[in-house]
């Protein structure tokens, strides 16, 4: 499935489909999710989120774009505007999956916090 993407600086209040909108200033991109449910799929940018990468033609989103909270629970990667499905997953993996996003975050945010703290005191 090929997708297109536009850079808009605010989400459009339609999404339409095949579409993805990406705002630079909000950190976000957003679609309908690729199985075809209708279900807007937000995906925040950030170092503990997902990554976008622009070639000048093309997006690509990493990682995986895992729906576990929707009813179709589609499981796919965007790597150049093209749509790479990827092997639906059980619950077991659904949840340590999410598990290790928590404690990504913890370990990213925590150490931005221990670093915020340390350059308080060296002042």
């Amino acid at each position: 499935m090929k997708l297109s993407h536009k850079f808009v600086k605010n989400i459009p209040d339609t999404i339409e489909n095949g579409v993805v909108y990406v705002s630079v200033d909000y950190s976000t991109a957003i679609h309908k999710c690729c199985c075809g449910c209708g279900n807007e799929v937000v995906t925040p940018l950030s170092p503990t989120d997902w990554k976008l990468s622009f070639d000048g033609e093309t997006i690509s989103l990493y990682p995986s774009i895992g729906n576990w909270s929707f009813p179709c629970q589609s499981h796919y990667w965007i790597t150049d505007n093209e749509v790479e499905w990827a092997p639906k997953w059980t619950k077991r993996q659904i949840n340590r999956g999410r598990i290790e996003e928590e404690q990504d975050k913890e370990k990213y945010y925590g150490k931005k916090k221990r670093r915020s703290i340390l350059g308080f005191f060296k002042k």
